[in-house]
């Protein structure tokens, strides 16, 4: 199990006016205005289970970013 720690992709929030983008989710802050862009990196298939797993958790992952947003 992985976790949103270590997910990977392109990450875009809104914080004070400014757009800044991430490629890791843990570099996200504690709390931003808005989540713009969230698109996790899809492995490459074959997908194995663990692959299949981990993506299941993807909407779990937005919800809590989501979270985050303080507007």
């Amino acid at each position: 199990m992985l976790g949103l720690e270590s997910l990977e992709g392109e990450f875009v929030i809104r914080d004070n006016d400014e757009i800044i983008r991430h490629t890791k989710a843990r570099d996200l802050p504690a709390s931003f205005d808005h989540l713009i862009k969230f698109e996790p990196r899809i492995p490459e298939p074959p997908h194995t289970v663990n692959d299949h797993v981990e993506m299941s958790k993807y909407a779990e992952y937005l919800q809590e970013l989501m979270t985050r947003e303080k507007k």
